[in-house]
């Protein structure tokens, strides 16, 4: 980025002699704590090229899953790379649109993951998967199904059941709504109906 834009991004209240002044002082500081992370020209600064950056790791990671592009990826090794919203104490509106859209993403990676998973029958990490994108968003009624198909396939229709009437519980609470037809045919004929 340049310089100009970041200073005013930081330090977006002060003039900008002095928030290009602050910028400059805070280059200086990071490369006495941590020489060669940043590399700064006269007109812009960058994280140097041997600096790993988890979003973007994050993100070529979720897309080669949800492209079907693992290869020979360890699926399980998968689900701590999905891990924590971006930056989730800072309040600033230009974060928003980006929060959000690794928020989606990273939720349809994580039940996109329990699918695979649970194609494999490798079903305690399936449902880690699928149980990681609900604690992310409780409300997220694919989440809700991605771990009833994780219950079902490994046989366990108590607990299909049980997480079912807690997405039910939920859906009627936060809107008055039922679950969707396309999560309440995942049990139809196996239970009465609620």
């Amino acid at each position: 980025m340049s310089r100009s834009r970041i200073a005013g991004t930081l330090w977006p209240e002060v003039a900008e002699d002095r928030a290009m002044a602050s910028l400059r002082t805070s280059i200086w500081r990071i490369q006495q704590l941590h020489r060669g992370i940043v590399a700064a020209t006269a007109n812009t600064v960058e994280l140097a090229g041997t600096v790993g950056i988890d979003v973007r790791e994050m993100t070529a990671t979720a897309r080669r899953l949800l492209d079907e592009q693992m290869g020979d990826l360890p699926l399980w090794w998968l689900s701590a790379r999905f891990q924590g919203d971006l930056v989730p104490d800072w309040p600033e509106d230009w974060l928003v649109v980006d929060r959000e859209r690794l928020r989606q993403l990273r939720l349809h990676a994580l039940e996109r993951l329990a699918e695979r998973l649970t194609d494999q029958g490798r079903y305690g990490l399936a449902l880690e998967a699928a149980l990681a994108a609900l604690r992310a968003d409780s409300l997220r009624e694919t989440a809700h199904r991605a771990a009833i198909l994780v219950h079902l396939a490994e046989g366990n229709l108590g607990e299909a059941i049980r997480q079912f009437r807690q997405c039910q519980e939920i859906l009627r609470e936060e809107f008055g709504v039922e679950p969707t037809p396309a999560t309440s045919q995942l049990l139809r004929g196996l239970v009465a109906p609620v």
